[in-house]
């Protein structure tokens, strides 16, 4: 099983770009293209740019949630100002997390860390349980190549 932690979390908000999923979460290669699609537009058009200008720090997130009744996937900064045209400003809870680290390939980290998340941690642990609504996980820079992320989803006590 993967490694985590139970840390209790204040409340945050990130500020995103996102798309609503139209692939089949059971269809991970479709998914994944939708995903990388919507990341390479962001990178094209300059909102990539204009989120992390205005990001407080160096950290990149990735956030899933149920919105509306469809599943949404963005791309999110915690912001030091104002991003007039950004999809959404998601607010997290003051909670537990169970928090899932690890480090990797840039591209690759934000799907390895939600995958361990929810296939390996989550489906074994008993006396917690994801209350819903947005999980996200960020990735930074280690310097070298590689990149450390933590995956934080909001649990409670069974």
């Amino acid at each position: 099983m993967a490694d985590y932690t139970l840390q209790h979390k204040k409340s945050f908000t990130l500020t995103a770009y996102g798309f609503s999923i139209q692939s089949n979460f059971q269809d991970m290669p479709a998914m994944l293209k939708e995903k990388a699609e919507f990341w390479s537009k962001l990178k094209a058009d300059g909102r990539f740019d204009k989120l992390k200008e205005a990001a407080k720090d160096d950290r990149e997130w990735s956030v899933n949630e149920v919105y509306q009744g469809k599943p949404w996937n963005y791309f999110a900064v915690e912001a030091g100002k104002s991003v007039a045209d950004a999809t959404r400003f998601i607010e997290f809870p003051d909670s537990d997390y169970i928090v899932v680290s690890g480090s990797g390939d840039k591209e690759a980290l934000f799907d390895q860390l939600t995958y361990r998340a929810f296939g390996e941690v989550l489906a074994v642990i008993t006396d917690y349980a994801y209350i819903g609504g947005p999980n996200a996980t960020y990735r930074k820079d280690n310097g070298d190549g590689t990149f450390y992320g933590e995956f934080w989803v909001p649990v409670v006590r069974k």
